[in-house]
């Protein structure tokens, strides 16, 4: 017991384990993806992340074109719904909002400033392979509702549309159309 007055150090086993999410679509660990920007037409801008999922809160960090990032935000394991906030060391700060259905988490960022930018992201934990080059397998008497097999680049596009109104976005150096 520690003498009154004096403070005991917390060993690394006194501290509260983190309780990792068991649901096989949100997996701890790395993840990979890309986003897309109108004023760069199909390009993929590539992402690595680090994300953890812990009780219904996803935290992380990472790195793409624009720089290294942090991100904190909430999941949601019954609709899949994944919501969070991307901050740039020393820059702007970006939302994320979209859907786990087992192939990645697909939807749209969204940059809020004087004007808004916007577009389509997906992002897969490393080691599935990109959920876009999956093919559909031919099948005798497939079931009518059955589910595709990957998500297409058509999914992307009709996620991020916009209102087509014509913006600049200078932090990526480029015009930005807001219809990607």
């Amino acid at each position: 017991m520690a003498e009154p007055g004096k403070r005991k150090n917390r060993s690394d086993d006194d501290k509260p384990k983190l309780k990792l999410e068991t649901d096989e679509r949100f997996p701890s660990g790395e993840w990979e993806g890309f986003f897309r920007m109108a004023h760069t037409g199909p390009k993929r801008h590539m992402m690595e992340l680090i994300l953890t999922f812990s009780e219904g809160k996803m935290k992380g960090e990472g790195r793409d074109l624009v720089g290294e990032f942090l991100l904190s935000g909430r999941y949601e394991v019954d609709s899949g719904r994944c919501i969070w906030n991307k901050k740039y060391v020393r820059k702007h700060e970006v939302s994320y909002d979209g859907f786990n259905e087992g192939k990645g988490i697909f939807g749209r960022w969204e940059i809020q400033d004087v004007i808004t930018w916007h577009g389509g992201f997906l992002i897969w934990p490393k080691g599935m392979g990109d959920p876009t080059k999956h093919r559909r397998r031919a099948e005798a008497d497939a079931p009518i509702d059955s589910e595709p097999v990957g998500v297409t680049e058509d999914d992307l596009m009709t996620v991020s549309a916009g209102s087509g109104e014509s913006v600049m976005d200078t932090s990526l150096g480029g015009g930005f159309d807001g219809s990607d």
